[in-house]
């Protein structure tokens, strides 16, 4: 860049800047001021700046528990005006935040109006709504006044805000916090303030405890048990997971409503919930049930009603009195948000200035080290409030042992301080404090009550000295400070007791939750011989009436339910798995494989069958190579299908049909048919396969499973039946590989035993 000369007087400067230099600067400049100063908590404190901004604002407008409401109008003024150069409205969002109950596991305001609700309704405008701060805030500030922590200037450099607050209880993990920075985000619930206290004392016994012992290994023990969420709920993780979520700081909870039968009589009964999911809106919620039931995807639920009034009661009445309530609540659980994951990423602000992930103990461990500081700082000021006013009451003493001379010299001295300070080697402070001393203190009682406070604060200032002097004594006060805190949130009390409660979530069959979620209905599963699927309503014999696209015809068709799964085998040796209620409907020609899975082009579809789990399947390639395998084994989760027979062009599989009979029959393009019995025939979960037949050119045609006892049977091209007996076979049976010999008389053309 060259030399930029200065314009010409009257003309604009302009400057050329480096656009990435700038941009790089500009963004992180705006990316630090988000992560230090909008959505990360302090470690110490747990709250955001504008949450602290908020608490010092009450407390400066006098906003105690036990004084009267002022409107959140003027709270939102103060706090915008003096300390947060901010939108009014992200202000009183934040404050009305704090005083939902369902929102605020603790909450930090009172408030007096309507501060919105937990069907998602808002609250009122802040000119309608009242608030003061509750106890759980005064906790939070107490010591404030006593130099307990820093204050900084504000934004506009006329006033001071505190830049943490004291924290009296592990804030951050008792109400938890979340928010979105730049690059990073945090997501912590939570937890139940007694449990918290009491795994920081045991942390103060002993700073080196494990983290597994900081945590609950059995109801009662009072030590951390997990997320405490406000409005109750199950959480249905192992507790080896929550331990390590816990350790690592990140993971997650899988939280669930809590439900119970309530019986109606006669048999009958309906499902009540009355907890739901921390965060959910009520409305939004019983509103999405209400469309999976009309759109039909909740076949076992007749009707839901909500009966809410105070308390959260939600009921679901089943489609008939045989239904299973536990299958019903896993499909609502699968499908609604009546079970959530609650995410945990602890990512805060270590010791308040750097961003990091902590686990709990570190949380712990340095609100611990914020308690202590604290201590330190309010034991050092009032030490020096004592030192201030020893010396004081020094002078009232020495003014009570010579009372006449004193009186002598203010009535007679010109200037009476310096006479003073120079007659009895009085200090400054300790002259103008018998100045301004009243006359009604000169009686005789007075000097007996400065004694008395002159010993008790010397007592103090030693008990002080002591304190600050020894470290093992700091922690002894904190512990008993937290101990005291931990009786205020108690699990006897309203505040403290435990209402999120943990369990397995109990085992049930996969297969029968699946088919809760799909309304159970007859259908007939039609595909084209170009691939094409389609399911028609109801179980259809005739198949002469339907139309397919030019060119196509019908490949096969079988009755189904939709609740099924349809397995579909293609020459590739791959299985596809498709839900039938996932087929598109019978109008039309219906759609092409390749939309519903990942098929490749060169391959073409064998058969397609309901799945019967507990059934065999045979596999046979053109080659004549062939195995059994376990239809559970051959279910796809995913769109990719799964492989089982290995086979490589211009080999591919040919037939795949249940392997129910004592025998295999099998019969190649050279109309050479061999029976052998099926128990040469390996069990593998996926290969190429062994040697079925043998052929010197062409491959295999057909093959059948049958049982001996019955004979094996094929229809001709009349339609005739045609059944040979273990006798009839003797001349075709042989070992597994062999070539076989010519197919019997009657036999179809075709090959295919039909």
């Amino acid at each position: 860049m060259g030399k930029v000369t200065p314009p010409p007087a009257g003309g604009e400067s302009i400057e050329p800047v480096d656009l990435k230099a700038a941009l790089e600067e500009r963004y992180l400049a705006y990316a630090l001021s988000t992560i230090m100063h909008r959505a990360l908590p302090d470690v110490r404190d747990g709250l955001k700046p504008v949450h602290r901004r908020i608490m010092h604002a009450m407390r400066l407008l006098r906003l105690q528990p036990n004084q009267g409401f002022a409107k959140c109008a003027r709270i939102v003024g103060e706090v915008m005006g003096k300390f947060h150069p901010h939108g009014d409205q992200s202000i009183y969002d934040a404050l009305v935040r704090l005083a939902q109950d369902f929102s605020v596991r603790y909450p930090l305001v009172d408030g007096q109006g309507n501060f919105g609700n937990i069907d998602g309704d808002n609250a009122a405008a802040m000119r309608y709504t009242e608030a003061r701060m509750t106890e759980v805030a005064t906790a939070l500030l107490e010591g404030i006044t006593e130099d307990a922590v820093d204050f900084r200037l504000t934004y506009n450099e006329e006033d001071e805000e505190p830049v943490v607050l004291p924290g009296a209880f592990p804030n951050l993990l008792a109400n938890g916090s979340s928010g979105i920075a730049v690059g990073m985000a945090t997501s912590i619930p939570p937890h139940n303030a007694f449990e918290l206290c009491n795994a920081a004392v045991k942390l103060i016994d002993n700073p080196e405890t494990p983290i597994e012992e900081l945590m609950s290994q059995a109801e009662g023990d009072g030590l951390v048990r997990g997320p405490d969420f406000p409005t109750g709920g199950i959480v249905v993780d192992t507790p080896q997971a929550m331990l390590e979520s816990y350790r690592t700081g990140r993971g997650g909870f899988r939280l669930r409503a809590t439900w119970t039968q309530e019986d109606q009589g006669r048999g009958t009964w309906v499902v009540v919930v009355t907890e739901i999911p921390y965060g959910v809106q009520k409305a939004r919620l019983i509103e999405k049930i209400a469309e999976l039931l009309i759109a039909r995807k909740l076949p076992l639920l007749e009707d839901i009603r909500d009966e809410s009034a105070e308390d959260v009661r939600v009921v679901l009445v089943p489609r008939s009195r045989t239904v299973d309530p536990g299958i019903l609540m896993e499909s609502l659980f699968k499908l609604t948000e009546l079970e959530v994951r609650v995410p945990l990423n602890m990512n805060v602000l270590s010791r308040g200035r750097v961003p990091n992930v902590l686990s709990l103990k570190s949380v712990l461990q340095e609100w611990l080290e914020h308690r202590k500081d604290v201590l330190i700082r309010r034991s050092r000021h009032r030490l020096a409030e004592i030192e201030r006013r020893l010396e004081i009451l020094g002078g009232y003493l020495i003014a009570y042992l010579n009372i006449d001379e004193v009186i002598r010299i203010i009535r007679e001295e010109d200037d009476p301080k310096a006479k003073l300070m120079s007659a009895f080697e009085l200090t400054d402070n300790q002259a103008e404090a018998i100045l301004n001393m009243r006359l009604r203190n000169l009686r005789k009682l007075e000097e007996f009550e400065i004694r008395k406070e002159f010993d008790a604060l010397t007592k103090e200032k030693q008990k002080l000295e002591t304190l600050l002097g020894s470290d093992a004594k700091q922690w002894k006060t904190i512990r008993g400070e937290i101990e005291e805190t931990a009786k205020t949130f108690g699990p006897e009390t309203l505040l403290g007791r435990r209402r999120t409660d943990f369990a397995q979530a109990p085992e049930h069959d996969l297969t029968d939750i699946h088919h809760a979620m799909i309304e159970k209905e007859p259908i007939t599963v039609v595909i084209s011989e170009k691939g094409w699927l389609r399911a028609l309503k109801g179980h259809i014999s005739d198949f002469a009436s339907l139309t397919f696209k030019e060119g196509d015809s019908l490949k096969l068709a079988f009755p189904a339910q939709t609740t099924d799964k349809i397995l579909v085998f293609t020459t590739g040796g791959k299985f596809y798995t498709i839900g039938a209620d996932r087929l598109p409907g019978g109008r039309g020609h219906g759609e092409p494989i390749r939309i519903m899975v990942d098929m490749e082009n060169d391959q073409a579809i064998v058969t397609a069958f309901v799945h019967r789990p507990g059934q065999k399947l045979l596999l046979v390639s053109r080659e004549g190579y062939g195995f059994t395998v376990p239809e559970s084994e051959t279910v796809a989760n995913t769109r990719k299908g799964r492989q089982v027979m290995n086979v490589k062009a211009p080999n591919e599989a040919v037939r795949c049909l249940p392997m129910d009979g004592d025998h295999v029959a099998i019969v190649g393009e050279n109309r050479k048919m061999l029976v052998f019995a099926a128990a040469e025939v390996p069990e593998m979960g996926r290969g190429k396969g062994v040697r079925l037949q043998r052929f010197r050119d062409g491959g295999v045609v057909d093959a059948k499973a049958f049982m001996m006892e019955t004979g094996l049977s094929w229809k001709d091209s009349a339609d005739r039946m045609h059944v040979r007996t273990r006798a009839e076979l003797t001349d075709w049976m042989g070992p597994r590989g062999s070539a076989g010999r010519m197919v019997p008389k009657g036999f179809p053309r075709s090959g295919k035993f039909g």
